[in-house]
């Protein structure tokens, strides 16, 4: 598949809006974030479609300045956001990460699941390059799709934000993710499903 076929999201920029609701959101959301982040304690993290790398900083603030890799699909405009980051940040595809077996200790990936056709096959790939710990993000379906037409957002497509090609609610993906880790927290702060694994 083509990088100009991959569903790359809408451009609507969460983590710097200046709405107060959309703060309040991701002030909770980076609370839950937090909270299972302090769960941790890796020695080499992956960050799976790190997008502009904008939790990388979270990432050292929690754990300090560890070993720490970035991958997102080959993009030189979002890599151009790559250069302060405190990563080594290269181009990848999540379904065949180029790592061997079990290289981290911490895998992380965050609000990417619900833009890729395959969705197992990238929770089979982050499987098989963790031994330790795996924290991933999606949208609460339909709690999502819900919030956006409340702010009259993508009504015409009822609610789905643009490159949204998996839907889960909590419970579904729970199971999904259950079929390739242990989930060993879920969360939900509104409207996001957050769950903290470990590799079997």
């Amino acid at each position: 598949m083509a990088v100009t076929d991959i569903p790359t999201g809408n451009t609507y920029d969460k983590y710097h809006s200046r709405n107060p609701v959309a703060r309040k959101l991701m002030e909770r959301f980076h609370q839950n974030l937090d909270q299972c982040l302090a769960q941790c304690d890796p020695t080499r993290l992956l960050d799976v479609g790190t997008g502009e790398g904008e939790l990388v900083p979270t990432y050292v603030e929690a754990f300090g300045k560890i070993p720490m890799v970035a991958v997102d699909l080959p993009d030189h405009e979002l890599a151009s956001n790559w250069a302060d980051r405190d990563s080594e940040n290269i181009f990848a595809d999540a379904e065949k990460l180029p790592f061997p077996d079990s290289t981290f200790d911490l895998v992380t990936c965050i609000e990417v699941l619900e833009h890729v056709p395959r969705p197992e096959v990238v929770m089979a790939e982050m499987a098989r390059v963790a031994s330790g710990r795996v924290l991933l993000s999606v949208p609460n379906e339909p709690i999502w799709r819900i919030s956006n037409m409340a702010r009259g957002a993508y009504l015409k497509d009822l609610g789905n934000t643009p490159g949204h090609i998996q839907h889960w609610s909590r419970k579904s993906f729970i199971a999904q993710v259950s079929e390739h880790f242990e989930v060993l927290e879920d969360r939900s702060p509104f409207p996001w499903t957050m769950l903290l694994c470990e590799v079997r």
